[in-house]
């Protein structure tokens, strides 16, 4: 009957009419075949990650580099931010309307950075290059059976392509003076050949097959399989390494940069400019972060002289002294380190349920972060899980240089690196009901490093801080981050260098001399990265007084965090609507 009423409907609409009137598309199915259409282009250009999330079509590949598939890439992304614009925002409902201003913003993002040669050409930083990346790339994959071992093999032995582009593109960037500072260059070439002095076995590469065997592989065929990583380790990736690392010492040092400055580059202030933008989704200018910041460093530093004062030190520095020589605050063993640092982590995992009302369902891990990098990378950094593969969130726990790592600064970069800083906000983000470009690839660095910062202040809500030392390193940690605003502004917009960004470092912060230099590196080597953490945690602990007030008694504390949480990273504009929407329904409950 169906069939017949169908078809009776049809022929009563004259044929001229029928085909004047083009089937319409619903707003939210359009959206909707963009959304997936995206993820699925993504993933094909970024075939490891689609292995880690469960799409093994791309098993035996690796990304490419060169500035032809960039190329091809930034005309995709236009493709789609095309179809996004058409598709008509205003009868889309308000999830739709975030999914579809997410997508549009990151691509956006994408397309405008890819216009300043400096975003094209430098492709390393003093905290990441594609060399090290390469390294840690079996940290992200499944090691179940055969085929995955298999697949990583093929893997490790595509790496001459790849290096071959990077190293094109990095002599292209050499002739246009597209390098980083003299200053922050000079232990880098460690991080190079780092990763693969030694015997093969030894790499960081190598790791997977110190696992224990699969059952679907036979014993001799598992030590051919060693075999064949030790071969691929010592006659193709050691070779190339080591090409990379001798371009650099023989080309790339001898041409560094003697500017700080990114504004130095040509084009260089309005590539600043846009990274700002980037990094703090918002409008505020240089000047203006650079006075926040400037406001947040004299506000943090009366805290820091009440607390010397009450210990009975005669000044801040005075105090900070003594937490800088004092042999007990240090760890004797890379071993002890990471046993203070896992009893911390443990320890706030037990309070976490008193803070939030829905928690992660993955756990996670702590490592030393591998010796090739530590020396010259930051205190201690977040790795996200997948859990499509297996695979747990990972906090890594810098042991190089122990007396530089001192105890008192455990509570607060435990809260910020893992629980309940990114551990909670990025395991969560994969486990909520959204688009998986959300759950994967949204990494807005003003919510995401915002929110950490903010964990370092609830840690004062939750006892983390029970002795001065651990108060005064909490402390010295929102100072570090306010110190961002004032020297990351001061380098690339206000002409300093880093010598003066350095003294201010240390005239402000309790941090060790080796973190002031691996940090002022990293923000002279990466511009902008540095402003989100402070500016996004001073919305969300806006929102949360604003929440507050309206709320009065009302005001549950899980609840603001779950509200937050709830959406993944988001730009700080698109964060307060939802937590302004979160108030108006908290008001209408009984």
């Amino acid at each position: 009957m169906r069939k017949i009423l169908s078809f009776l409907i049809a022929i009563s609409v004259p044929v001229l009419a029928h085909a004047q009137m083009p089937v319409q598309t619903a707003p939210h199915d359009q959206l909707t075949r963009i959304i997936d259409d995206h993820w699925a282009w993504y993933l094909s250009t970024h075939p490891v990650e689609a292995t880690a999330r469960g799409v093994r079509a791309y098993d035996d590949r690796i990304s490419d580099m060169s500035l032809s598939a960039r190329d091809a890439q930034i005309k995709a992304e236009q493709g789609f931010v095309s179809r996004l614009d058409a598709v008509p925002a205003q009868q889309l409902d308000a999830a739709d309307r975030v999914n579809r201003d997410v997508l549009l913003w990151m691509l956006r993002d994408d397309i405008d950075g890819d216009k300043h040669p400096a975003e094209r050409l430098m492709l390393f930083t003093t905290y990441y290059g594609w060399h090290q990346g390469f390294s840690g790339m079996a940290d992200g994959l499944p090691f179940y059976n055969r085929a995955d071992y298999d697949s990583y093999l093929k893997r490790l032995a595509l790496y001459p392509k790849m290096n071959g582009d990077a190293l094109a593109i990095t002599r292209q960037a050499i002739k246009g003076g597209y390098v980083q500072p003299c200053s922050v260059l000079q232990n880098y070439a460690g991080t190079i050949s780092g990763i693969v002095d030694g015997k093969p076995g030894e790499t960081r590469f190598y790791e997977p097959f110190a696992r224990a065997k699969p059952r679907d592989i036979s014993d001799a065929d598992w030590s051919a399989m060693q075999a064949r990583a030790v071969t691929i380790i010592r006659d193709v990736l050691t070779p190339e390494y080591r090409k990379w690392h001798d371009l650099f010492v023989a080309d790339y040092l001898p041409h560094c940069r003697k500017s700080d400055s990114a504004s130095a580059l040509p084009g260089g202030a309005a590539w600043y400019a846009a990274r700002v933008k980037a990094h703090t989704t918002t409008d505020l200018t240089p000047d203006e972060i650079h006075q926040i910041g400037l406001d947040e460093v004299a506000r943090i530093g009366k805290r820091m002289d009440e607390i010397a004062a009450k210990v009975g030190y005669p000044s801040r520095a005075a105090y900070i002294q003594h937490l800088r020589t004092d042999p007990s605050y240090y760890a004797q063993t890379p071993e002890e380190l990471l046993r203070v640092s896992a009893r911390q982590a443990k320890t706030i995992d037990g309070l976490l349920p008193r803070y939030f009302g829905t928690l992660p369902r993955l756990p996670y891990g702590l490592k030393p972060i591998p010796a090739a990098e530590a020396e010259g990378t930051t205190t201690a950094y977040y790795g996200p899980g997948a859990p499509e593969s297996g695979i747990s969130g990972t906090y890594w726990v810098n042991t190089s240089k122990l007396d530089q790592r001192p105890f008192w600064e455990v509570p607060a970069l435990t809260a910020h690196e893992a629980v309940p800083g990114h551990h909670n906000q990025i395991a969560l983000q994969q486990e909520l009901p959204l688009p998986p470009f959300r759950k994967y690839l949204a990494g807005f660095t003003a919510y995401v490093e915002g929110w950490a910062l903010y964990t370092e202040y609830l840690g004062e809500e939750m006892g983390l801080y029970d002795t001065p030392e651990k108060m005064m390193g909490r402390l010295s940690y929102e100072m570090w981050r306010a110190c961002r605003l004032v020297v990351d502004t001061g380098i690339h917009a206000k002409g300093w260098d880093k010598a003066k960004a350095v003294a201010f470092m240390k005239s402000n912060s309790a941090l060790s001399d080796a973190n002031i230099d691996s940090e002022v590196n990293r923000y002279i080597s990466w511009p902008g990265q540095a402003l989100g953490y402070k500016l996004g945690e001073i919305k969300i602990r806006a929102l949360r007084a604003k929440a507050e007030a309206a709320l009065g008694p009302k005001f549950d504390l899980r609840r603001f965090h779950d509200a937050v949480l709830a959406q993944g990273a988001v730009p700080l504009t698109v964060l307060e609507s939802q937590i302004d929407g979160w108030i108006a329904a908290e008001k209408a409950r009984s």
